[in-house]
């Protein structure tokens, strides 16, 4: 998998794509949320950005494991310990957590595959108190 220079707005916008696409397929609604939340211009993005962010994550991750049939088949704790040590501020971090939530709640449904990826960044980003307490909650309501 590529990588991003440390703290961009590609690196950021990679980890909210990649809750976006967790699931299998995105949504209008997961879209309605990203659009609502005005992700691309809160991750440093131009409106085009955050698509194109997204394709090529899917290209990636389907030519880590081609034969899996899943995105997620070739994401793996040191793939993903190696897409949060890409952001490292704490604020992009807290702003990343915070759209990525948003789009995982944008379907009213939290899947195997976002709780995943929410769950790590909060592990890798030692992240605790209200960010961690709505992650949790988040996960129970799913």
């Amino acid at each position: 998998m590529r990588s991003y220079p440390r703290n961009s707005p590609e690196a950021a916008a990679r980890i909210v794509a990649l809750v976006l696409i967790a699931d299998g397929h995105v949504c209008r609604s997961e879209i309605d949320a990203l659009n609502q939340l005005d992700a691309p211009r809160e991750l440093g993005l131009d409106p085009d950005g955050l698509p194109r962010i997204v394709q090529t994550l899917c290209e990636d991750l389907l030519m880590g494991d081609p034969g899996s049939g899943s995105m997620l088949g070739s994401v793996d704790d040191g793939a993903l310990a190696s897409l949060m040590a890409e952001v490292d501020e704490p604020v992009l971090q807290r702003k990343v957590l915070r759209l990525a939530v948003g789009v995982a709640q944008g379907d009213r449904h939290l899947a195997e595959g976002e709780t995943l990826v929410l769950e790590a960044a909060r592990r890798h980003w030692g992240i605790s108190g209200d960010e961690g307490s709505r992650l949790a909650a988040l996960a129970r309501a799913a």
